[in-house]
């Protein structure tokens, strides 16, 4: 392959994945600032927002789902120059994800107290969870629409301006959460709930962007031709490809769940230095998730468009460049380390000691789930090949980490940091199988022509 054609690939690898990258970090520095200034508040307000969290990151797995059999199908078409295919794949993917939606926002609403009880038995932090899902519940039904029409127009060559959306739709829940959080500027305080109405407000506006954004003549639209219209083969497919990655989401998703579970009966300084060394490995691991996102992408134009050895050489690359990834966001973190404990001054000093070792777990956790978020979730997603992860995951979450690390909580009983390093192992156990599916190839495959 020429340096021409490497230029272009750096060039359209570098549009995808530093977009998609920001967009990223700015969506955890969300929850960076829910836990800062709810940290400020009190550590049971901090874990409690934390452990209700959980319920938005559940429902976030099926957007995740959803947003990979998009751009499974509309990567591919928009790669072949098909931009009405893209349009039905999109009014597909959206009744699919209100759907969703509406459940998660009837459950937040309805019967939060009986949600928190699945993650502590602490009165106190129940009670405070189940007050800010009542609240954020309403975001739910504004994602169903924005959050499928941002990953198509990432996957339509607008992935800037759907960077910006979404920033914008973050900065105002930053300057919200301030606002209603403590009162500041005459606003009511509000504290926990503040943060869920500011979730709230900024989902609000991010779905306003999208709904100005589909009434352009130049972008790909929703259709109310194509939402009312029964397209068997697209939507066949779109069951076809989107099915397994989403029990692949829920078996890994809910596995992560478990592990929160877990960590949520190891009392309340577990359950804090917890919350904030996730919110640090979201923040750092940004980039990695761009390049697999962005790989995703570029593998699925050129299978689309039928250029399959180049995809291949493609994956290569990425492959490469992921653990390259995963590795410096491994030293960035570690970099960051006393900032994190600077402004987590309200911690606990037990907290702070089971802080310290997380994060230096998280540094190295950073390749495999680089190598893992590339490979599994963008490259043999691109080719069709979703009914590995799954398989891949219910095999060694479920199987080998989650009994394991139940047994080391409270069969053995052995330290709290020493149950998260074993429950951190859930990406590394994985990579042999992965590699070896990697090399069979079964992904290089244009969807289109099938």
């Amino acid at each position: 392959m020429g340096k021409g054609k490497d230029r272009e690939f750096y060039g359209k690898l570098a549009g995808l994945v530093l977009p998609i990258a920001v967009q990223n970090l700015m969506t955890a520095l969300v929850s960076a600032s829910d836990a800062l200034m709810l940290g400020f508040l009190n550590q049971d307000s901090l874990s409690a927002v934390s452990l209700a969290s959980q319920i938005t990151f559940v429902l976030n797995l099926f957007y995740s789902a959803l947003t990979i059999g998009t751009t499974v199908l509309a990567a591919q078409y928009w790669g072949k120059g098909d931009r009405p295919s893209v349009e039905q794949v999109l009014a597909v993917a959206v009744k699919f994800s209100m759907g969703v939606s509406a459940a998660f926002f009837a459950a937040a609403l309805l019967v939060p107290e009986a949600l928190m009880r699945i993650f502590t038995k602490e009165a106190p932090l129940i009670g405070l969870g189940a007050s800010y899902l009542r609240a954020v519940s309403w975001s739910y039904l504004f994602m169903g629409f924005s959050q499928i029409y941002l990953c198509i127009m990432k996957n339509s060559g607008q992935a800037f301006r759907s960077t910006v959306y979404g920033s914008v739709s973050v900065v105002l829940n930053i300057l919200l959460n301030a606002l209603l959080i403590f009162g500041f500027l005459g606003f009511p305080q509000m504290e926990i709930v503040g943060a869920a109405v500011a979730t709230v407000i900024a989902r609000g506006a991010e779905l306003l962007l999208t709904l100005a954004e589909n009434r352009k003549k130049d972008v790909v639209r929703l259709r109310r031709k194509y939402v009312f219209a029964k397209n068997a083969r697209l939507r066949g497919d779109f069951i076809r490809y989107t099915s397994p990655v989403m029990i692949n989401e829920l078996i890994w998703g809910c596995g992560f769940t478990m592990f929160s579970v877990i960590m949520g009966h190891l009392g309340s300084d577990a359950v804090a230095a917890n919350s904030i060394a996730n919110i640090v490995k979201n923040l750092v691991f940004c980039l990695c998730t761009g390049i697999g996102v962005g790989s995703g992408i570029i593998v699925g134009n050129e299978l689309g468009a039928g250029r399959l050895e180049r995809a291949r050489v493609y994956g290569g690359r990425l492959c490469r460049l992921s653990v390259a990834a995963g590795a410096l966001s491994g030293c960035v973190l570690l970099a960051a380390s006393p900032a994190v404990f600077a402004f987590a001054g309200n911690l606990t000093e037990q907290a702070r000691e089971y802080l310290q070792v997380m994060l230096f777990i998280c540094a190295y956790y950073m390749i495999g789930k680089a190598v893992n978020t590339t490979v599994v979730a963008g490259i043999f997603c691109a080719g069709g090949d979703t009914r590995f992860g799954p398989v891949c995951d219910l095999i060694f979450m479920w199987l080998v980490i989650v009994p394991i690390g139940w047994a080391a909580a409270f069969w053995w009983k052995l330290p709290v940091t020493a149950v998260y390093f074993l429950l951190s192992l859930d990406e590394f156990v994985k990579i042999p199988a992965v590699y070896l599916r990697y090399k069979k190839y079964r992904w290089v495959r244009n969807l289109t022509e099938e």
